[in-house]
């Protein structure tokens, strides 16, 4: 199957732009140019901004019977070209078609969620403390809206962003990664054929700081929303700060694992492991540092050991594959200077620990032991196939380490006692905390982050309250 055109979608038009300008997508598996990506010129984002003023005011009053209609047949859309986009997004960012499919699945749940959420965006009558005045809470779309979203969920950080903002009856700009595009544009193509109004959801290409400066400085966007790092979160929030737009932060994690010595360490390292190198660890989420109690330390150590060397690597198109490449060069590099350094202070590698081959960015699934809190892996989000072990004496040194970053996106813990499980709840500071499952992501449940990990929620009621406002009127009868 070949891999599909790059247009941006402005204004209800799938064009190349007026810039001239492009750049190569490659395939991480292969380093093959897959296709070239189209610049956004500065008048086509000034058309893009003129055209989601004019795409908020259609869409957003449409009844919400009726937006909800033509999200449902985005979402069948997206069902009839599940398997070609899913293969983009394999092709261009690199995962196995199988978590790229199941990848897909939730970008249709998200659509259908978040369209019947919208016929469900209610206000309030607050009883008056006089007979003759009633007061009305209203909830009603904040305004046009501008996003921009990461690489390593091409389909999940695009849904989110637009699902949401339909769905609360904003429109929206989405720029989504230039290493990326294709299935931004496959899941855009399913909502522009389903109806949804010119301008209402736009698509634009081009250098993230032209764009995201020219978008954001706009009296039109009234709403940003990003998935990213957390020093570019901060730099977009910054300027989002002049014109006092609604801003949602979905930023870095570094998310702990705490295994306690009253579980099923097979089942426990089974699991995090399929979580772990899920993306080949390119994951906001992903468990990055592993802490475990010292009666149990080796026998898990051995478990996650095996379970990384079973993995079977390739390209993700290949049948039977179960990690990828990371999606550059780059990330490669970054690799092995962390695993350099883990060595450095006194990390032991059970397995991995190398790039795999000599054609693309693969890099092994790697485990490593013994890792003191001053070596970087344990300070620095490795979003890669990088699993640091270390040991831990106490239920109270457990939180005290989970706690100790300034990030807070989510945190794990395997442990059966309750009343553990109970202080884990209360005192591990994690917008997202998994005890005994790593399940900790649905279309119907908020996602998001705490301390230097953002805030705002996307999923849920939160994700569709994130794109409104509130108004107050008070009637004297």
């Amino acid at each position: 199957m070949s891999y599909t055109e790059l247009k941006m979608l402005i204004d209800g038009e799938w064009t190349v732009g007026t810039s001239g300008k492009s750049e190569d997508v490659i395939d991480p598996a292969t380093n093959e140019v897959l296709g070239q990506v189209p610049h956004a010129s500065e008048a086509d984002l000034d058309r893009a901004l003129a055209a989601a003023q004019r795409g908020f005011e259609e869409w957003s009053n449409m009844l919400p019977f009726a937006r909800q209609q033509i999200m449902e047949q985005a979402a069948r859309n997206l069902e009839a070209n599940k398997e070609d986009i899913a293969r983009w997004c394999t092709m261009e960012m690199g995962k196995p078609l199988a978590e790229s499919l199941v990848e897909m699945d939730f970008v249709i749940a998200n659509t259908r969620w978040c369209g019947e959420e919208g016929r469900r965006a209610y206000g309030r009558i607050v009883p008056g403390r006089a007979a003759d005045h009633r007061h009305v809470v209203l909830k009603e779309p904040v305004g046009p809206a501008c996003a921009f979203a990461a690489w390593n969920f091409p389909g999940t950080n695009v849904i989110r962003k637009i699902a949401h903002a339909l769905g609360a009856g904003c429109s929206m700009i989405l720029k989504p990664s230039e290493e990326t595009p294709a299935t931004a544009i496959g899941i855009a193509k399913a909502f522009h054929d389903a109806g949804v109004p010119a301008g209402a959801l736009q698509i634009v290409f081009g250098v993230p700081d032209h764009v995201s400066r020219q978008l954001i400085a706009s009296p039109i966007t009234r709403k940003l929303s990003f998935t990213g790092s957390v020093p570019v979160g901060k730099h977009l929030t910054r300027l989002a700060a002049d014109t006092m737009m609604h801003v949602t932060m979905e930023l870095g994690g570094h998310a702990p694992v705490m295994i306690f010595d009253d579980v099923d360490v097979a089942d426990a390292a089974k699991q995090m492991a399929a979580f772990k190198f899920r993306n080949a660890g390119q994951v906001c989420i992903s468990p990055t540092r592993f802490l475990v109690q010292k009666s149990i330390y080796g026998d898990f150590v051995d478990a996650l050991t095996e379970e990384a060397k079973a993995l079977k690597i390739g390209h993700g198109l290949d049948e039977g594959v179960q990690m990828g490449p990371l999606i550059a060069e780059r990330r490669v590099d970054v690799m092995e200077r962390l695993v350099a350094d883990a060595k450095s202070h006194g990390g032991r590698v059970t397995t991995g620990g190398e790039r795999v081959g000599n054609q693309g960015s693969f890099f092994a699934p790697t485990v490593i032991a013994d890792v003191s809190d001053d070596a970087e892996i344990m300070n620095e989000e490795p979003f890669g196939p990088l699993a640091p072990v270390s040991p831990v004496d106490s239920v109270d040194e457990m939180i005290t380490r989970a706690n100790r970053l300034s990030v807070g996106l989510a945190a794990y813990a395997y442990v059966k006692d309750g009343h553990i499980s109970e202080r884990l709840s209360r005192e591990v500071q994690a917008g997202m905390l998994g005890l005994n499952t790593s399940m900790i992501s649905l279309a119907e449940t908020p996602f998001g982050g705490i301390g230097d990990s953002g805030y705002g929620s996307e999923g849920g009621i939160e994700g569709i309250a994130a794109y409104q406002q509130t108004r107050m009127v008070i009637e004297r009868r």
